[in-house]
């Protein structure tokens, strides 16, 4: 029982907590941009399911907490779900003053608007908190500069040698020798061009990472990619670099480009033959990661929030029925054929998106429980 309890609060309440936040941010996004755009709101949900508790506003919005805390939704007046079906019987009954302010019969441009503001509150969260934590804590750096090359490794083959000073990797700025770990981490068998300052001359090179089954620091084994270089770290090789707030918006800008820049080639390298599936996650995993991250600290586990909540603001744009890129993607054919598609066709739709979105449910908590 003892066990229980302690597993219960390592992994399942910063889990939890994580999930909470980052749904929280998405479907503020969507009420507010309604409200806006005077739409009517029946309520706005943490979590599915019964209610635990909640209370209702001013303007008649139910403020829920659901019993199984694994999402959330904004429910419209004149909705059938929580999915924004339209109720046909609910709306005939309806006066005419409320049929103005339900969602259905807004403009598709301002129901464009309400989906997308979803996906894009997730991204501005991210963008806030990463922003706030460099300008509050600054970068630890490492002087970017080789102090030898192992023989026979990609590093050596392509001619990086002692001395060189790293100055990027991709087109990313190396700040510190941590940058240039990272930046080749994340691309095992990926080829990647390095530029380098050789005593005052630029030089690039095309390197492939090799692939290396590497254990982080909880243990996890993760396929990391290695070029073959070393650097000896002292106390002289490491300071904190403190942006301006100015020079901080473009290196926040530039973290988030490199998050979903890699996690696009992550997922491409399974269309290649690279992938590892072992690598995929599902809730389990995100539990694990949130409990482990937890240990280092509450600044970690707000990090890991912002990291979480660009990606599933991104994943919620792609054009798949029940998501709400799905949603924006119907709208689109609707403003090229100034008409909505026809019920069936949307029905279609959303049977196919079910049917995508729960096998890749389905595969990666089954990778979760046994790989």
């Amino acid at each position: 029982m003892i066990a229980w309890a302690g597993w219960l609060l390592s992994y399942i309440v910063p889990f939890l907590a994580v999930l909470t936040v980052i749904v929280f941010v998405h479907e503020m996004g969507h009420y507010w941009v309604a409200r806006w755009n005077g739409i009517a709101i029946q309520t706005f949900s943490v979590g599915f399911g019964p209610e635990l508790f909640g209370w209702t506003d001013r303007h008649g919005t139910r403020w829920r907490i659901s019993m199984i805390p694994l999402g959330g939704y904004v429910r419209f007046v004149g909705d059938m779900n929580a999915a924004s079906m339209p109720d046909p019987d609910a709306i005939e009954k309806l006066p005419e003053e409320e049929r103005k302010k339900l969602f259905v019969f807004k403009s598709v441009w301002q129901r464009i608007a309400v989906v997308a503001a979803g996906p894009i509150a997730n991204i501005l969260f991210t963008f806030v908190v990463l922003y706030g934590l460099l300008v509050a804590y600054g970068q630890y750096v490492i002087t970017p500069v080789i102090d030898s090359v192992r023989d026979g490794t990609p590093a050596a083959e392509a001619g990086l040698e002692a001395g060189d000073r790293i100055v990027s990797v991709d087109g990313y700025e190396v700040r510190g020798f941590n940058d240039f770990q990272r930046l080749v981490a994340t691309s095992p068998e990926r080829q990647v061009h390095i530029e380098v300052d050789r005593h005052g001359t630029q030089l690039g090179f095309d390197v492939v990472p090799d692939a290396v089954e590497q254990a982080d620091r909880f243990g996890n084994m993760q396929r990391v990619g290695q070029v073959g270089v070393i650097k000896e770290i002292s106390e002289e090789d490491v300071s904190v670099f403190r942006p301006t707030p100015v020079e901080a918006l473009g290196m926040t800008a530039e973290e988030m480009k490199f998050i979903l820049d890699r996690t696009a080639a992550f997922i491409g390298d399974f269309f290649v033959g690279r992938g590892d599936v072992e690598q995929l996650g599902g809730p389990v995993k995100v539990a694990q990661v949130s409990g482990e991250v937890a240990t280092l600290g509450i600044v970690a586990l707000i990090n890991l929030a912002a990291l979480l909540s660009l990606n599933i603001g991104v994943f919620n744009l792609l054009p798949v029925p029940l998501l709400d890129g799905g949603h924006l993607l119907y709208y689109l054919f609707e403003v090229v054929l100034r008409r909505p598609l026809r019920p069936e066709t949307q029905e279609f739709g959303f049977r196919v998106g079910l049917m995508i979105i729960g096998t890749l449910m389905i595969f990666t908590l089954v990778n979760d429980l046994f790989f």
